[in-house]
């Protein structure tokens, strides 16, 4: 990025807090940046878990437990994440 598109990003979220009248409106902002936090942390979870289950699969062939249970796993993180995005 260059500065100058950093400088419009900035004035843009100065802009964007100046406008902002209530309090209610604060905290929705707030809720919303909690929310997509956990939504990334969920998303990075079901990540690794999935790199992890392929990763046993190639490694221990034998282990198809293991593999679908990691599997099966970071898929529940998953659809919690898809559930998280919808509703809230």
């Amino acid at each position: 990025m260059k500065t100058d598109e950093i400088d419009k990003i900035i004035a843009e979220a100065l802009e964007q807090e100046k406008n902002s009248h209530t309090g209610k409106q604060n905290r929705k902002n707030y809720n919303k940046g909690q929310i997509t936090r956990i939504r990334k942390i969920l998303n990075f979870a079901f990540m690794i878990g999935f790199l992890i289950a392929v990763i046993v699969y190639f490694i221990w062939p034998e282990e198809k437990v293991l593999f679908f249970s990691l599997g099966f796993g970071s898929m529940i993180i998953k659809i919690v994440e898809f559930i998280i995005r919808f509703t809230l």
